[in-house]
């Protein structure tokens, strides 16, 4: 599989600087693809998932969150080499992730309100980005299926109106790619007027000094979080931002989850 080179990074970054929402065509495998998409259609049917009652999740959409705790494929999604760069790009080095939950928009869903994902953040707008979410293509996203709709240009505006009537332009992008936006973005999902459902994961992100949407801490449990790699452990949280944010009694929370031993809090750099 090719990777993202930092030269093809930093066109993306400036991409999203500009309009706020930038596409990676064929960034991912078509062998992981495959296997998350087999993977999330037994877990619908084990879980019994149906679509909730509401405007903003959909009431013809199905969603499976907190998806680390269902299987390893799921795993492989938070840091993937031709996706976190980006995100490390546009928040740092030192983000979390924020929630990964799969959304399946079924024929007949109409459009999803227009929203900022940084909406209930108390933070006045513009501002520097503080979530960075991307969506995973697992089947093609056309205008006629749901795709993401987008209005360009406004992760420097203030909020929409939720439920207003704005302007917007469809992300189709074909299986295997990613779409990657800056929290402020208005966005939503798309209507789906075929016959077919359309397939994304969430793969949602955000600053290591802004609480995660989803809790992973206590979500996934530990003998689970055990497992993971550093890197993802780390962007559950268990880890430090700044060598201060998320300490635990002056001990990085890896080393709790491990049984090491860290460098030292900032403090001891002084």
């Amino acid at each position: 599989m090719r990777t993202l080179t930092p030269d093809e990074v930093a066109a993306h970054l400036k991409t999203i600087e500009a309009q706020g929402y930038t596409v990676i065509e064929d960034a991912i495998e078509p062998e992981l693809v495959d296997e998350i998409a087999e993977a999330l259609e037994r877990l619908e049917r084990d879980l019994g998932t149906a679509p909730a009652d509401n405007s903003f999740e959909g009431r013809r959409t199905w969603r499976v969150y907190n998806l680390l705790v269902h299987g390893d494929v799921f795993a492989r999604i938070p840091t993937h080499p031709n996706v976190l760069p980006l995100v490390e790009a546009v928040l740092d080095g030192g983000c979390l992730l924020s929630s990964l939950s799969s959304i399946a928009i079924g024929p007949d869903e109409g459009a999803q309100p227009i929203h900022a994902d940084d909406q209930l953040i108390p933070v006045p707008k513009p501002h520097p980005p503080v979530v960075c979410n991307t969506m995973w293509a697992l089947t093609d996203f056309t205008e006629a299926n749901g795709a993401t709709r987008l209005v360009p240009g406004t992760h420097v505006q203030d909020n929409p109106d939720f439920g207003g009537d704005y302007t917007s332009v469809p992300a189709e992008m074909a299986r295997g790619s990613v779409l990657v936006w800056h929290g402020s973005l208005w966005h939503g999902g798309g209507a789906n007027a075929t016959g077919e459902r359309r397939v994304g994961m969430a793969c949602n992100y955000c600053a290591g000094y802004i609480r995660q949407q989803e809790n992973q801490q206590l979500g996934i449990p530990r003998e689970i979080a055990v497992g993971f790699d550093d890197r993802l452990a780390r962007l559950c949280g268990y880890g430090i931002y700044q060598g201060l944010i998320g300490h635990i009694d002056k001990h990085d929370p890896l080393d709790l989850l491990r049984g090491g031993t860290s460098a030292g809090m900032v403090w001891d750099a002084i």
